[in-house]
């Protein structure tokens, strides 16, 4: 046995350190007791845009221009047409007194009021036979050709 152990001893001590090797390559890749740092290399290159891409943003800030714009114009045009609307009121209330007071007025006097049923009654027939006159003559001017 003695002769067992000096011819194999040292081929055993050379696996066991074989193996001692091997599994500690093996592990290598598994969790540190120490601190390893790490390195990250990043390259951050520029965002890569398309024509199309630019165009497009470009179509997208002129709409929202547009949009301002058009809402700045439409409030200076809602205050205009309060004002207008303020002075039609005026108008308004000014031609109901005028008329309150023709009224009174063609009373006094005992004057007939038409209403305005005949009064567009009558400048309809009024035209009308102007545009048959016309006619007329037309025809007749015609005719002596």
């Amino acid at each position: 046995m003695l002769k067992n152990i000096k011819r194999f001893g040292p081929a055993t001590v050379g696996v066991v350190a074989l193996l001692i090797w091997l599994t500690t390559m093996l592990y290598a890749d598994g969790p540190r007791y120490g601190v390893r740092p790490e390195i990250r290399q990043e390259i951050r290159l520029p965002e890569h845009r398309t024509d199309t891409a630019r165009a497009i943003d470009a179509y997208e800030r002129t709409m929202d221009r547009y949009m301002w714009l058009t809402e700045r114009n439409l409030s200076g045009m809602n205050s205009d047409i309060k004002v207008v609307l303020a002075k039609l009121d005026s108008i308004d209330s000014r031609m109901n007194e005028l008329s309150r007071r023709i009224a009174k007025i063609e009373e006094a006097l005992g004057i007939k009021t038409i209403s305005r049923d005949e009064q567009t009654k009558e400048v309809g027939a009024e035209v009308a036979a102007e545009k048959f006159e016309k006619k007329v003559e037309t025809v007749t001017s015609e005719g002596r050709k």
